[in-house]
């Protein structure tokens, strides 16, 4: 089925720790590249503690794709001089595309850095690079778990906008009402800002139910109830999986948005299952497939 309206797709990946990790990672940005992404973003790690590998990752997929690399860049725990070194790095590299999130505290670590909020992240860049980054910021629909409010956590976004956000990425949700109305909230206070939904690709519960407890997502219960269902059988998890994926895209696209970031794992198929399905990949090379 063809996407009703022009959209873009992007890919999310977090850099590996080995040599067979990097080489697989190539293999799959590789087949990842047929659907035509407007870019792959590279994570940075808590504190920065993948900074170096954020920036080979990025130089890697860069020499063996052709598609745009957004790094994303945290600014907890790093001081000024840091982020203006990181900032030069992506330069040099002809990045032009950069994804700016406050990060986490790693574990032991007390020193904050320079720069506290997101937001001032943005009017730093800014400051220092002027309109040279397209900048994304991360969106909640369902809310970050540390907001106070939801007026609160709106208006966080709206500060980030204020300071020179381009668009925003949202968390991964699987359900649809929950972006919509948050895209409503988003209008009612003026901020024209691109919300891309972030999507994550079911293929089990388990690691599934561990990230959407640490990051605040919500699995519905009849869809945790299901998979819990499953137990041990992968296939029927993924089959399953794929078709309330499937299903939340279509309804995602129904409605308007302007594209999609897949949060991949580093693994293919089952994003790459899903822009096929949705129509992104040419006739010419698609299996026949169906939900």
């Amino acid at each position: 089925m063809q996407p009703l309206r022009p959209l873009t797709i992007s890919f999310e990946f977090f850099p590996p720790k080995t040599s067979e990790g990097l080489t697989a990672l190539c293999e799959t940005a590789q087949c990842l590249q047929e659907s035509n992404p407007q870019f792959f973003s590279v994570t940075f790690g808590a504190g920065g503690s993948t900074r170096r590998g954020t920036l080979e990752t990025v130089q890697l997929l860069q020499a063996h794709t052709g598609v745009s690399i957004a790094p994303h860049l945290s600014c907890i725990g790093l001081q000024r001089e840091e982020i203006v070194r990181i900032l030069d790095d992506y330069q040099r590299c002809v990045v032009k595309r950069i994804v700016v999130l406050r990060g986490d505290m790693p574990s032991g670590m007390v020193q904050m850095g320079d720069v506290k909020f997101a937001s001032e992240l943005v009017r730093l860049i800014r400051d220092i690079s002027g309109d040279y980054f397209h900048i994304e910021v991360a969106a909640y629909p369902e809310f970050h778990p540390q907001a106070i409010s939801v007026q609160d956590d709106i208006l966080n976004l709206k500060r980030k906008y204020e300071a020179g956000a381009d668009s925003a990425i949202t968390q991964y949700f699987f359900n649809a009402d929950a972006y919509f109305y948050y895209r409503e909230d988003c209008e009612r206070l003026a901020m024209p800002l691109p919300i891309i939904p972030g999507i994550m690709p079911i293929t089990q519960f388990t690691k599934l139910a561990r990230f959407s407890a640490a990051c605040g997502a919500e699995i519905p219960r009849w869809i945790r109830k299901r998979l819990e269902s499953y137990g041990d059988d992968l296939h029927a998890i993924r089959e399953f999986g794929m078709e309330v994926v499937y299903n939340l895209c279509q309804r995602l696209i129904a409605g308007g948005v302007s594209g999609l970031h897949f949060y991949t794992l580093n693994q293919a198929e089952a994003a790459l299952e899903i822009v096929r399905l949705l129509g992104f990949i040419p006739a010419q090379h698609r299996e026949v497939s169906s939900v």
